[in-house]
């Protein structure tokens, strides 16, 4: 059995198969499409990753693998079909961020729903694709049980890639989801023109409601401090190669999301998330409003400015 398998051939699948391939393992790189599984592996070169030329250790195939361990990273909102037809028992670790739509569930909820009694775990972190691909230094945090995440360490860190152990779970993920939504409206902020120190206001005020959603829903607000949750979010919050940031940053600019996502052939998660995130969170008794704002915003049910001014116009309370 192949050691590792990694199911989406996108630029996070492909980085992390790159990643595996360095660290030693033999890998099975799944893309859905047969003709791009057949392009990638004729050519070896990655098509969301340009300049990048894929590993030797890596075999690109179309028919889902069984492997000692599976990494799952498709986009959340097609995770659950997938997952259904995964094969093999081994340990899968999950590498989507977000919320379900419709079942407002966390991916590892889903997977439990999909693939009862299987190990399984969560990687999340700061992590720009192109450059894990390119062996850049950077750091990321597998939560789960200890058994699987050491598993999923073993095999996966290595080189410039270093991954810490985590038994909160449900803080990596919370992290993971909601920021890409404090992205968009901190690139929003941008877009509009309002300055450095209302995004700061921002992302630190958004830091606040990720913490109080994963601590309601069993999780720790240290783990929220760390890389699955502040680390990732100062880098989509601040990077210009983050797609939910960007696509604030158009928003705040004036332009309309369908136009948006007309010129986008990536997946860009906070769309989808943030009403999910904000339904999540009315049912646990959560205030987040920063998440609120940004799904009325997605939703069409308000404009960037009317967002905004609801922001600054709440009541006045302590820190």
């Amino acid at each position: 059995m192949t050691s590792l398998a990694v199911i989406g051939a996108g630029a996070w699948g492909t980085a992390l198969a790159m990643q595996a391939a360095a660290a030693g393992r033999e890998v099975l790189l799944w893309a859905r499409s047969p003709s791009r599984a057949a392009e990638m592996q004729a050519s070896r070169l990655a098509p969301r990753l340009p300049g990048i030329r894929l590993h030797d250790a890596i075999r690109v195939v179309d028919r889902l693998p069984a492997a000692a361990i599976t990494l799952l990273v498709v986009p959340l909102q097609h995770m659950r079909e997938i997952a259904a037809e995964l094969p093999g028992d081994g340990p899968v670790a999950v590498c989507a961020k977000g919320v379900e739509i419709g079942s407002h569930r966390l991916p590892l909820e889903v997977l439990a729903e999909v693939l009862p009694g299987r190990d399984a775990c969560v990687l999340s972190g700061p992590n720009f694709a192109h450059e894990v691909a390119a062996g850049l230094p950077a750091a990321a945090v597998v939560a789960g049980r200890e058994a699987v995440r050491a598993a999923v360490i073993a095999a996966l860190a290595g080189g410039n890639f270093r991954l810490y152990g985590n038994d909160d779970a449900v803080g990596a993920q919370i992290g993971g989801a909601a920021k890409n939504v404090v992205a968009i409206a901190a690139g929003a902020v941008v877009g509009a023109g309002l300055g450095e120190n209302a995004r700061a206001a921002l992302v630190t005020r958004g830091l606040a409601e990720i913490a109080r959603l994963a601590v309601a829903l069993g999780g720790r607000a240290e783990t929220v401090a760390g890389l699955s949750g502040l680390g990732d979010l100062l880098l989509t919050c601040t990077g210009t190669s983050s797609r939910n940031f960007s696509l604030g940053l158009e928003l705040g600019r004036g332009l309309g999301l369908a136009e948006i996502m007309a010129g986008r052939s990536s997946v860009t998660e906070g769309v989808h998330t943030a009403p999910a995130l904000a339904a999540r969170a009315h049912a646990a008794g959560v205030a987040m409003p920063i998440a609120e704002a940004v799904a009325a915003v997605v939703e069409g049910a308000a404009t960037v400015q009317q967002a905004i001014a609801g922001l600054m116009g709440r009541p006045l309370r302590d820190e």
